[in-house]
């Protein structure tokens, strides 16, 4: 039977295996944790905003609204593009 984790532990497991850049699913099997609550405890402190956002699986975030700002008050504009994978792109732009 596997020991129950605190949220703290959770954490610090899932910190651990984007560090590690290994699958998800290779670092449970490495360190004898269970592949569904491994994931089920990343979702709920993911929505709970305790979770890193950086690698691996999941998108990591930037605040652009200082470029917003920059445009509103007669600034050059923005362009930003996002790639999304397979070629494929969002762009988004705004002249000053």
């Amino acid at each position: 039977m596997r020991p129950r984790r605190t949220a703290e532990q959770w954490h610090a497991l899932i910190a651990q295996q984007r560090e590690s850049g290994l699958p998800a699913k290779a670092f449970c099997q490495q360190h004898d944790l269970g592949y569904i609550s491994f994931c089920n405890w990343r979702k709920r402190l993911m929505d709970h905003g305790s979770a890193d956002n950086a690698e691996s699986d999941d998108a990591g975030f930037v605040d652009v609204s200082s470029l917003m700002g920059s445009a509103q008050t007669g600034g050059t504009g923005w362009h930003i593009v996002l790639s999304l994978g397979n070629g494929v792109e969002l762009r988004l732009s705004q002249n000053g």
